[in-house]
Parts: structure tokens; C-alpha cells; sequence
């Protein structure tokens, strides 16, 4: 009864991923801190192929335009990102340069350099528990633009919903892909090939 539960509000919701996907945000002052966490059947070295794919994120992440790789080095990269945040009438333009150090097949942590947040740091977590890919994102980010009030956290957890859901949905179907299996298309709708 749970696992429907969680189904119906994932439908209602707009969750996008055909794993499961919690989130929580909260809001302190001006920051805002978001917690994600899902587990599903695939390779671990697939999941970070996925996770680092920095290049083609804007195929399947709703609400991202563009991401591209500006620099590479031996643990990380530097990242260029532009999207918005869309909830009803309201869309936020999101512009971030993100400095990536990657541990790999285990963490992922990022920190904005330049864009429109006066801080962000990120981190994607991979492990193994019971035989399934455990992810779990962990984030603080405090804007330099404006966050209505009473729908910004509310805004926020369905975008990372979507994307974390999108990120999801797209290491089930490469790992399905990989071993000749089909897979649904993801309920977010095609992606433009930009």
C-alpha cells in the first residue's frame, strides 16, 4: 500500500522516473537544502557514465537548455549549465558554472563558480546496497535572484524531482539498452537533440 501511495503522489506530482525517487527540500533564510535519494537495478560504472555525461545532460534533464564542458582535468571538470526553474506561471532562469571533483564510481561534488546562485555545492553519491545502485544527491544552494516566497520550496522540489527522476530514467534505459532490452520512453516527452 506504501509503494502506491508513493506511485499515485509520483503521478500527481509530475515525478518522472519509473524508479522510485524521494526528495526533500527545506528552506533556511535565503538558502535552500535538497535531499534526493533512489535505488534501482543497474551497473554502478554505467550509473557514473551517466552521471558524468556532462556534455549530453540537456538531452534528458527537463528545464536544462544547455551543458557543456569547458575544461577537463585529471578528477573533475568545469561545467556550464543554462535552464530555468518552471512551476505554473513562473520560470527562473538559471545560469551556473560549476567546478566538478570526481571520485570515481562513488561521489561527484560540485561548487558554483560564476552564474546567478551566490552559493551552490552539490554531491551525487553512488553505492551498492543489497544488490542495487543506491543514488542519493545532496545539495545547498543560495540564489542571487529572487524565489517567490510561498511556492519556492515547494517550485524547487518538483524540479528535482523531474531531473533527478529524468537522470534516473535515463541510467535504467542505457542499462537496459546495454543488455538488448527495451524500455518505456520517459513521461517527461522527447528531448530536442540540441
Amino acid at each position: 500500500m506504501p509503494r502506491l501511495l508513493t506511485l499515485l503522489m509520483c503521478m500527481l506530482s509530475g515525478c518522472a522516473s519509473a524508479a522510485e525517487v524521494w526528495v526533500e527540500t527545506g528552506r533556511h533564510g535565503e538558502s535552500f537544502q535538497i535531499e534526493a535519494t533512489a535505488e534501482f537495478d543497474a551497473d554502478l560504472r554505467l550509473a557514473w557514465q551517466v552521471l558524468t555525461d556532462y556534455d549530453h545532460l540537456a538531452r534528458f534533464i527537463p528545464g536544462l537548455r544547455a551543458s557543456r564542458t569547458v575544461e577537463r582535468h585529471r578528477n573533475g571538470a568545469v561545467v556550464e549549465q543554462k535552464g530555468e526553474a518552471r512551476l505554473l506561471f513562473f520560470a527562473i532562469p538559471i545560469e551556473v558554472k560549476l567546478a566538478v571533483e570526481e571520485f570515481p564510481y562513488f561521489r561527484i561534488t560540485s561548487r558554483a563558480v560564476a552564474g546567478n546562485f551566490r552559493d551552490m555545492r552539490n554531491a551525487y553519491y553512488l553505492d551498492i546496497s543489497e544488490g542495487r545502485v543506491r543514488l542519493r544527491y545532496s545539495g545547498r544552494m543560495t540564489p542571487d535572484f529572487s524565489v517567490p516566497p510561498l511556492i519556492g520550496t515547494w517550485m524547487l522540489r518538483r524540479n528535482v524531482e523531474q531531473q533527478f527522476g529524468a537522470m534516473v530514467d535515463e541510467i535504467l534505459r542505457r542499462s537496459r539498452a546495454a543488455a538488448g532490452q527495451p524500455y518505456p520512453p520517459s513521461r517527461t516527452g522527447p528531448r530536442d537533440e540540441r
